[in-house]
């Protein structure tokens, strides 16, 4: 029997119509034996195939990577960013961390602003949040009208759909933590003064909502979990192994892409005659 991918353990189940995100556990360390070490061994060692893989994609130039990550704050965004995109060439990588959508993008619409940041051909899009805040914050702070927000479920498969179709593959990861695991670290960040410009106080106030967003973040993996571009939910209360997961799902994803190198036609002895002339 054929060993499961990180991918096949990790992607959202939605049973009875529905994904529920207090069913996994963020805890848990799905496919890793051997604990932190071999994680830190492992993403190290994945680094080399990674930077092939990105070499080869862009030097196709006729597909791209766009990976989009979510997460509560502290989650670890921007340290999978750090650890693991690394491993790219950052000549062919674009990292959008969306914020708060200035006045000029508010009148357009929602998605507007993500179109202008995918990848082009070759490259590896990253998304540091993404155009599912507009169904995750957006329910949670009633931001919107919830007809608007039902619409956008719609919109986004579209537009992902739309997206598959101009030969952008799609990587969506929902990185999951605890309460108390978030409570852990922002008091981290509270006891060291070099994290301090990290600390928004606006994060303790979004505590009180947690439940609210654990609901809409399982409602979005429901609605927007498609065949074509899937949600796939890291545990991610251990940073070694939420590192590793993110690795394991991109080297997957890479290696059944397959870029290949380009064969253009040369004259080979005609081109080695000039270079010894």
């Amino acid at each position: 029997m054929a060993k499961k991918e990180v991918r096949d353990l990790l992607r959202a189940k939605v049973s009875d119509g529905r994904f529920r995100l207090a069913d996994v556990d963020p805890d848990s360390t799905p496919g890793l034996k051997g604990g932190d070490k071999r994680a830190l061994r492992d993403v190290k060692k994945q680094e080399g195939p990674l930077f092939d893989f990105h070499e080869r994609l862009y030097a196709e130039h006729t597909r791209s990577l766009l990976v989009v990550l979510q997460g509560m704050d502290t989650a670890g965004k921007d340290g999978t960013i750090t650890h693991v995109m690394r491993s790219f060439n950052p000549q062919g990588v674009l990292i959008t961390p969306f914020k708060q959508p200035t006045p000029a993008e508010k009148r357009h619409g929602f998605l507007w602003r993500i179109r202008r940041r995918l990848p082009a051909a070759g490259d590896i899009g990253i998304f540091n949040r993404s155009h599912y805040e507009d169904v995750l914050i957006a329910r949670v702070h009633e931001l919107a009208p919830l007809p608007v927000i039902e619409r956008r479920y719609r919109q986004i498969n579209q537009f992902e759909r739309d997206v598959v179709r101009a030969h952008t593959t799609i990587v969506k990861i929902c990185l999951h933590i605890s309460y108390e695991e978030q409570r852990k670290r922002l008091t981290d960040r509270l006891k060291d003064p070099d994290k301090h410009w990290k600390f928004n106080e606006n994060d303790i106030d979004e505590r009180a909502y947690w439940d609210d967003y654990q609901a809409a973040y399982g409602l979005a993996v429901t609605r927007c979990s498609t065949p074509y571009a899937p949600w796939y939910v890291v545990p991610a209360n251990d940073k070694a192994y939420r590192n590793w997961a993110v690795s394991m799902i991109l080297l997957e994803t890479l290696r059944e892409m397959d870029p290949q190198y380009p064969r253009p036609k040369l004259d080979v002895d005609r081109l080695l005659k000039r270079l010894k002339a």
